[in-house]
């Protein structure tokens, strides 16, 4: 018998469990939460030009894609994020259905780059659709019992929960510290305005557990984590390059670690590009472990004008 026909059409907040269940089956390593994907459909961040799409057969739901434009960059690039299907309906035109929408949607923006990622056996798909691979990211785990202790606080340094911050200044610590992140896209650019929707104001993010840690009274080190259930996530790690070479990435990474655990976390998860040496090694002292590997794609794009 035929295959029953797919369906595509615009996301709609009431998809947030089954897009969730979806990109767990996917993505295991990736965490988000109900709220938090129910929230970008029905109020994505203003200024991201950002859409979902989802594909259906039969009524369930079998695919997802969402594109925006990258407003964390002074250059002029837009994301596809996540394209999947459901390994049990591949291989019938339904990723690259999901791409045509997700590629219509930002058609009408100026844009000179795509960026996408792909699991290493979406490759050949990537390149038969114009993207060429170009960065390895690795995906890494823990389990959150027997984290390593927490070392005695150096003199100056005051370690604080950032739900007790002021978010303007944990935007800053991410907008100086992310200058010379290494990736495809130039990153550095990032708004407050665009920051405070898309990040502080994420239902999905553990303010209580993210740890900043303080020098004389100064933030200059965050790391942030995203909540799902007893999953969480390092949504961002880093430190004000004057401040690096402290062990305070590793030290408010470790703290904020601490603090999900003893909320009931039982499991973290983190990614990095595979050329960022310093991430690499602070997650493997807290004994992170490899489990994924996916590739940063891009496609170039001569401007509209």
């Amino acid at each position: 018998m035929p295959d029953p026909p797919f369906f595509l059409r615009p996301a709609h907040p009431s998809d947030a469990p089954a897009v969730v269940a979806l990109r767990t089956l996917v993505f295991p390593f990736l965490v988000r939460s109900v709220g938090d994907v129910r929230q970008q459909i029905a109020t994505p961040p203003p200024g991201l030009h950002w859409a979902g799409f989802v594909a259906e057969v039969a009524g369930t739901l079998v695919g997802w894609v969402s594109a925006c434009r990258n407003t964390y960059t002074a250059e002029a690039v837009g994301e596809i994020s996540l394209l999947h299907v459901h390994p049990g309906h591949r291989r019938r035109g339904i990723g690259a259905a999901l791409l045509a929408r997700a590629l219509a949607h930002l058609a009408p923006l100026d844009l000179v780059r795509l960026r996408g990622r792909a699991l290493p056996e979406a490759l050949p798909f990537a390149r038969r659709h114009g993207f060429t691979p170009s960065r390895p990211e690795r995906f890494s785990a823990r389990e959150l019992r027997g984290l390593p202790p927490l070392a005695t606080t150096p003199t100056g340094v005051r370690l604080r929960s950032l739900a007790e911050v002021d978010p303007r200044l944990v935007h800053r610590v991410e907008a100086l510290a992310s200058v010379d992140e290494p990736g495809d896209v130039v990153g550095g650019a990032i708004g407050y305005a665009e920051w405070r929707a898309d990040t502080w104001d994420n239902v999905g993010l553990d303010r209580a557990a993210s740890t900043g840690a303080e020098v004389d009274g100064e933030l200059v080190a965050i790391s942030l984590l995203t909540r799902d259930g007893t999953r969480v996530w390092s949504d961002y790690t880093g430190t004000v390059p004057a401040y690096r070479g402290r062990g305070l990435a590793g030290l408010t990474k470790l703290a904020a670690l601490h603090r999900a655990a003893a909320d009931g976390a039982t499991l973290a998860y983190t990614g990095n590009d595979a050329a960022n040496a310093p991430m690499l090694a602070i997650n493997d002292r807290l004994g992170y472990r490899p489990v994924a590997t996916q590739w940063s794609c891009v496609r170039e794009l001569r401007p509209t004008r």
